[in-house]
């Protein structure tokens, strides 16, 4: 039977007592019962310890029990110290200088804050990590950095303006276990190497049009060739730090209002209008904080070398797009790093273009899911902001030719949900995608692709005729549900002798789909 946490301890009981409002939700909840139990609720983990386990009810005593037991929340840590201030920290490691706890409160106080500490003069004890590898994404073994000052380890994968976070367990770890390269191998035996290439032709122009479609710009026929185009020559060509303006003046073109190429200068929100009024649905980090975000964001890509592809890439496009760092084209440029980062680690090889954008264009369920995942940083944000923005008459010209009249004072509520996003449900939706991408959109494309060329070749041994003649035939027999349509009866007399525009009908049918079937 479901408890409910009524006697908190650890992160929940500092939440309490500071007051503290937690935008992204805590991945575990720990509190006092008659026995000692672990549940799970809406995706989070209730643990119930027995009264002998129970913290002494001081802030260090249950910061010390959140870091030993629960999940890592930076988040909540960056709150937690902005409230505690320097004081409890400095008196605890004075008090326990070769703690490990002491020590790696001290450091993480430092990270995310960027306030200094006294080391203490007696301060020893072994190096250890200043988080649980085994609980959350950190650095890979040789990226760990060594800080002398209090004995520890540096494993956190990034910066103190961008370090996100990925939760480990069961469940998450088997879910992201997506072997990209094993998938595409597996295809490439089934329908073959040559279908599988042909496919990708049309996989890059589809990509880019279902990339248009999800931001309701679908028809843009120049736009969409311009994006084709940047996939098919930048995907897995381009170093990180990426060159931003480069990639943003490739997918723009030079019929633009931007002014001025690159990182924005100039606020940004996510959202729409409607009966003459802005609805906002995001706001995006501060233009001044965006060049050190970015910095944390290729140090997470480098201190992750050989970790997995779908936590690395995943995190790298979702954070992109959250972080906004472009007056336009950010949401393209989200998608494309999906496939770039993905040939860049060598999961993909030319010309293959995973149609991405695609599956999450092709119905109403998968563009909500996309949504949904999007949303899960963005509602709980938008919630903590409300009343911290608004929209003026005048605008303001920003120095990167952008006029807006965003007026945003919730940057202190924001700024720790902005540096470290929980991203753990965009790389299991992401690794969902994939998989999906492959196992069946690609593989439904390979396979029409040889079936369409055996029906090909099946109609030429029925009629003798150029191949782009049988493509006429094909494409009426599809388009007309199998009726003889006046212009081919017309163009090509033979197909109305007895027997044979069944025949070829048949053939079709037979070999793409019963919505050939002639009426």
């Amino acid at each position: 039977m479901r408890e409910n946490i009524q006697d908190p301890i650890g992160a929940q009981w500092l939440v309490n007592y500071y007051g503290i409002q937690v935008l992204q939700p805590l991945s575990v909840l720990s509190g006092i019962a008659s026995r000692r139990v672990s549940q799970y609720d809406e995706g989070r983990r209730l643990e119930f310890y027995q009264e002998r386990q129970r913290p002494e009810s001081t802030p260090v005593a249950h910061l010390q029990f959140f870091l030993r037991h629960e999940i890592p929340h930076f988040e909540f840590l960056s709150r937690l110290f902005q409230k505690m201030g320097n004081q409890p920290i400095q008196q605890w490691v004075n008090q326990e200088p070769t703690g490990q706890y002491a020590r790696r409160a001290a450091f993480l106080f430092e990270f995310f804050t960027g306030q200094e500490l006294v080391r203490p003069m007696a301060l020893g004890g072994a190096y250890v990590d200043a988080i649980d590898s085994d609980k959350v994404l950190s650095t890979s073994a040789a990226a760990v950095e060594k800080v002398s000052k209090w004995r520890i380890n540096n494993n956190l994968a990034g910066n103190r303006y961008f370090c996100p976070t990925f939760v480990k367990d069961n469940k998450t770890l088997e879910t992201i276990s997506v072997d990209v390269k094993a998938l595409l191998r597996e295809l490439n035996q089934e329908v073959g190497e040559d279908f599988l290439v042909r496919s990708a032709v049309w996989f890059t122009l589809g990509e880019s049009r279902a990339s248009f479609k999800i931001e309701g710009e679908g028809h843009q026929l120049t736009r969409i060739q311009r994006f084709a185009d940047v996939m098919e020559r930048f995907t897995g060509n381009l170093d990180i730090p990426l060159d931003l303006g480069m990639l943003q003046r490739e997918i723009l073109g030079d019929k633009t209002l931007i002014q001025q190429f690159g990182v924005r200068q100039s606020p940004v929100f996510v959202g729409k209008t409607r009966n003459f009024r802005e609805e906002v649905h995001y706001i995006a980090p501060s233009f001044d904080l965006l060049e050190k975000q970015l910095e944390g964001l290729y140090l997470f890509w480098n201190k992750t070398t050989g970790q997995s592809p779908v936590v690395r890439v995943a995190v790298m496009a979702f954070a992109f797009v959250y972080l906004h760092p472009l007056a336009d084209g950010n949401g393209r440029l989200h998608r494309f790093l999906f496939n770039h980062l993905l040939r860049s680690l060598g999961e993909t090889a030319a010309p293959i273009i995973l149609p991405i954008s695609g599956v999450i264009a092709e119905s109403a369920e998968e563009r909500l899911a996309y949504a949904k995942t999007l949303e899960i940083l963005s509602k709980p944000l938008m919630r903590g902001l409300e009343g911290t923005y608004s929209f003026v008459a005048e605008e303001t010209q920003y120095a990167d030719g952008i006029y807006s009249n965003l007026v945003f004072d919730g940057e202190e509520i924001a700024k720790p949900v902005w540096f470290y996003m929980d991203l753990t449900q965009h790389v299991i939706y992401f690794a969902r995608l994939i998989q999906k991408t492959i196992a069946v959109n690609m593989r439904q494309e390979s396979l029409y692709l040889r079936n369409y060329d055996k029906a090909r070749e099946a109609l030429q041994e029925v009629i003798e005729m150029p191949g782009h003649y049988a493509d006429r035939v094909i494409r009426s027999i599809l388009d007309n549900q199998g009726i003889l349509s006046q212009k081919l009866k017309k163009e090509m007399p033979l197909l109305e002798e007895e027997g044979v525009w069944q025949q070829l009908v048949d053939i079709v049918r037979t070999y793409l789909g019963e919505e050939t079937q002639s009426h």
